[in-house]
């Protein structure tokens, strides 16, 4: 069995999307205030120090949720309109927040939510989808905007986007193992295509950002120029937000089409072990790859190769794969304004992105040593 997670846009009627704002603000509520919490936590630790006296224990999420029960609720009396688990599993987010600033370095404290942005909320118990309709613990039933098929849920995820609301839940699911069409296969992620396969098909990049780019300027500049507060502002602020989630919706979807294609039909995914923090330091190029969304592609290829019994493999980053030969194994310098490589060895001429999945494709641990060892890793790509 396989945990499989779904995401779907909901359909509520004013009355539910009070009611969501509602657990929403509550959990925001409850982080910010374990949040504080927290600080006068150090901050006592911090004197306990410096006395020499024994330090206090840093408030776990079950101290926070015991104290929250014990001393806010019953001044703040409308927690109780809302279900306990909003607030519950925002002091577990605040604990694991504090958890990733300890053991990652560079992550930040964390920092207060804010109203609107990321607004979400966790709920379990008697959810359960019937119908074209999901139920929802002190919400009731809303519709759901695409069918989904009826069945008993043990939890989900609320969040807003751009002003629309989203159910997330994972559902217990058999491996399906698609009969695979093709074998081996090797990707070459790139900016003028979104993907060149090794047997020539060539998927074509969408762009949505570059296409959408002049609107979000156009509207950027008008929000620039109003009143702070204002509605007309607020306005213009909900257009630009729903502008955004456009954008990433005609990404997202495209590059679920391609890793859904991948994982049923090949057997085994041949991909290169990109450094995008890196790349995106390329000032002239940033905005492009971005576009691109290529951690995006890896992630979700790896999730969905679990799901059919495909094999993705990652091979060396420094793997050079645009510059050798697919045919001969020469290896020669090829910088971003060639688009063709052409051989002086055996003198083939193929298309850049095509002799690099060639390449991908054929890869092995041993042709990759050899080649990075005899060559080194000083030419441009």
């Amino acid at each position: 069995m396989l945990l499989k997670g779904f995401k779907t846009k909901l359909n509520p009627n004013n009355k539910q999307r009070s009611l969501l704002a509602q657990h929403a603000g509550c959990a925001r509520w409850a982080y910010n205030w374990g949040l504080q919490e927290c600080f006068q936590g150090i901050e006592a630790r911090n004197k306990a120090k410096e006395k020499g006296e024994p330090l206090p224990k840093f408030p776990s999420a079950i101290d926070l949720h015991k104290k929250l029960n014990a001393e806010v609720k019953p001044e703040q009396k409308w927690f109780y309109n809302s279900s306990k688990c909003a607030p519950q599993q925002a002091l577990r987010d605040l604990e694991n927040a504090w958890k990733r600033y300890l053991k990652i370095k560079g992550s930040g404290t964390p920092k207060r939510k804010k109203k609107f942005i990321d607004d979400h909320f966790y709920l379990d118990g008697a959810i359960a989808i019937r119908n074209g309709f999901i139920q929802l613990p002190r919400i009731g039933l809303i519709r759901l905007h695409e069918t989904v098929p009826n069945q008993k849920i043990k939890s989900a995820n609320v969040s807003r986007k751009a002003g629309e609301w989203y159910v997330a839940f994972k559902v217990e699911v058999e491996q399906v193992i698609t009969d695979k069409k093709f074998g081996r296969v090797g990707v070459d992620l790139g900016i003028k295509t979104l993907a060149t396969l090794s047997d020539g098909t060539v998927y074509p990049a969408l762009k949505p950002y570059h296409t959408n780019k002049r609107k979000l300027k156009v509207l950027q500049r008008k929000m620039s120029r109003q009143t702070l507060g204002g509605k007309n502002r607020e306005k213009t602020k909900q257009k630009i937000a729903k502008l955004h989630a456009r954008v990433a919706d005609i990404r997202n979807n495209a590059t679920h089409k391609l890793t859904s294609h991948l994982a049923k039909n090949h057997s085994e995914i041949v991909i290169e072990n990109l450094n995008v923090a890196g790349l995106l330091k390329n000032h002239k190029l940033a905005s492009a790859i971005a576009d691109s969304g290529f951690y995006e592609f890896r992630r979700q290829l790896e999730y969905k190769a679990e799901w059919y019994g495909s094999k993705v493999i990652v091979i060396d980053r420094f793997y050079p794969s645009s510059q050798l030969c697919s045919n001969c194994g020469h290896r020669q310098a090829m910088p971003l304004h060639l688009r063709t490589y052409d051989c002086p060895n055996c003198g083939i001429c193929i298309d850049r992105d095509l002799n690099a999945s060639i390449n991908i494709k054929n890869y092995s641990e041993t042709a990759a040593s050899s080649a990075v060892e005899a060559c080194g890793r000083d030419l441009p790509l």
